[in-house]
């Protein structure tokens, strides 16, 4: 089929988390043109726009990529889902909705390994930039009220989230009824990015408006960045299974997330020299940076059995999903118009940590995230693990072909202090759901079990069943030094004209989940993209 050749001032790679933000902020620039590639299609399903439906994305193919990892050596060898969203939104469109920022020294963290200007103070303005809380008031500094990303707090309906929370107090931690604000530690309500019962992808957010001088091209698969002389003129793509060159005349900008960013950087010929012509590229530039420090959270369930009818259970059979389903779609209310992780909190591993590294998802159930299997009886949980892991691992290229997965190794739970932090999360967990607040509902513990005591047992129990929390990052690292893959700006070292704009620059992963901070790192980005 005869190609096709197409031209933009600004060519963006990804309708994910960050391409989203992007692509708004430079078409409100009347005299800007913008092409937004998105290798999948609509995020106009009801699976993606019912909030308590968020794990049906997760099992299609069209809004997945379906990625897993390779055996993990320290996990007995299993490969682990890699879920990424594919379709407008990204992975925004198949999350949990959890909206979290992460804690203060975080970015004081990233500003120490080199990405100047990303300190606290620096990044806290775009995050109230993207937010449009509905909780709170204005007197609150932290939070943002006009933003396009509208956050919301759970109605708390169900009691065993009340009891969650005084059962937290009794076990000594602090309530923290904003635990975006810097500070974190505590128990309390978790945001999330829903309004009026309808998940607030970034899609939904950043693109609801149409512009003449935005065009969004879906079913496109960008697989190559066009270089000329240093410079990334365009982007080759298969668009509908044609090929398509897209011209650049301002910037080629990357924003295809923590896997698929840095394969198309190695598939354009930027990466490792020795990696790149072992799969037979000729590297543009020798980046040895790129693809590597890949980071993610994992996590176990800490279930208990509830003695009385209070969770989701009687809620989760074929005939209570329908009433369920039927009273959203009727008017966007009720049990489906919630993530269910309405409260939750952080706490330190230990007392000489400077700040939490510990992080709680409360859920009125015992089930699995995918919602792949459940307890046949009334229960909860917790979703805790380490948040700041020091393992890291790599993406790869399997092949020159971009149609190919690559190769993904988290090397998950390869250093030593990464298991000290899963223990004291499961015993932090077991110690809040002793408290008396709970004593009255708990049953009997479902997992890990009373078996799982010693170190070495609860060892096994995650080697056994912890699971990514689904936030991989780091892989095209900002910073300043000789492996960094981008600068301060999001600028490739070494190809001009050429940016990366997503989780993936991220220097170290912050403590939480990752869409805020994904949305908040492309807002600066793209107030810096028009300034240049």
């Amino acid at each position: 089929m005869k190609g096709q050749t197409l031209n933009a001032d600004y060519v963006i790679v990804g309708a994910g988390s960050a391409g989203c933000v992007v692509a708004n902020r430079l078409s409100e620039d009347e005299n800007c043109s913008v092409i937004l590639l998105e290798a999948g299609g609509t995020d106009q399903r009801l699976i993606v726009k019912m909030p308590s439906a968020f794990y049906l994305p997760m099992q299609s193919r069209t809004l997945n990529w379906g990625y897993k990892s390779e055996p993990e050596e320290h996990m007995n060898g299993r490969r682990l889902d890699c879920p990424r969203g594919r379709g407008l939104g990204g992975s925004s469109s198949i999350n949990g909705m959890v909206y979290v920022r992460g804690h203060a020294q975080d970015y004081e963290r990233w500003q120490a390994l080199g990405a100047e200007g990303w300190g606290y103070k620096d990044v806290l303005p775009y995050f109230k930039k993207a937010q449009g809380s509905r909780a709170g008031t204005t007197a609150d500094t932290a939070r943002g009220f006009d933003g396009p990303l509208v956050t919301t707090n759970g109605t708390m309906k169900n009691p065993l989230y009340g009891y969650f929370l005084d059962a937290a107090q009794q076990a000594g931690f602090a309530y923290r009824e904003d635990l975006n604000d810097g500070e974190q530690e505590g128990f309390g309500p978790l945001p999330m990015t829903v309004a009026d019962g309808v998940r607030q992808s970034a899609a939904r957010s950043y693109l609801a408006q149409p512009r003449k001088n935005l065009r969004i091209l879906r079913n496109a698969l960008a697989t190559k960045v066009v270089t000329q002389h240093g410079r990334a003129v365009g982007v080759e793509a298969r668009v509908q299974g044609q090929r398509t060159v897209i011209q650049a005349d301002q910037e080629v900008i990357l924003s295809a997330g923590a896997i698929n960013s840095p394969q198309l950087l190695m598939l354009s010929g930027v990466g490792d020299a020795n990696h790149l012509r072992d799969v037979g590229i000729n590297a543009v530039v020798s980046s040895p940076g790129v693809g590597q420090n890949l980071m993610d959270h994992l996590e176990v369930y800490v279930q208990q059995a509830c003695t009385k009818p209070l969770s989701l259970y009687k809620d989760l059979s074929t005939w209570g999903r329908l009433k369920i389903g039927a009273r959203w779609l009727y008017n966007q209310t009720g049990l489906g118009a919630t993530n269910h992780f309405e409260a939750g909190g952080f706490m330190r591993s230990g007392p000489s940590e400077p700040y939490p590294d510990i992080q709680f998802h409360f859920l009125p159930a015992a089930m699995s995230y995918d919602g792949t299997s459940r307890v046949q009886q009334h229960g909860f949980q917790a979703h805790v693990g380490p948040m700041l892991p020091r393992s890291r691992g790599a993406i790869r290229l399997r092949s020159n072909d971009p149609m190919q997965a690559p190769q993904i190794k988290f090397n998950y739970m390869s250093d030593p202090a990464d298991w000290r932090v899963f223990r004291a999360a499961i015993r932090a967990a077991r110690r809040i759901f002793a408290q008396p607040a709970l004593a009255a509902v708990s049953g009997k513990e479902l997992s890990p079990g009373a078996d799982a005591q010693s170190d070495a047992e609860l060892d096994e129990f995650v080697r056994n069943h912890a699971e990514s929390a689904y936030h991989p990052c780091g892989t095209c690292r900002m910073g300043s030094d000789g492996d960094a893959v981008v600068d301060s700006a999001g600028r490739v070292n070494g190809v001009a004209a050429l940016r990366v704009v997503d989780s993936s620059v991220f220097p170290h992963i912050p403590n939480g989940n990752l869409n805020a901070p994904t949305i908040m790192l492309a807002e600066k980005l793209a107030a810096a993209i028009k300034a240049s």
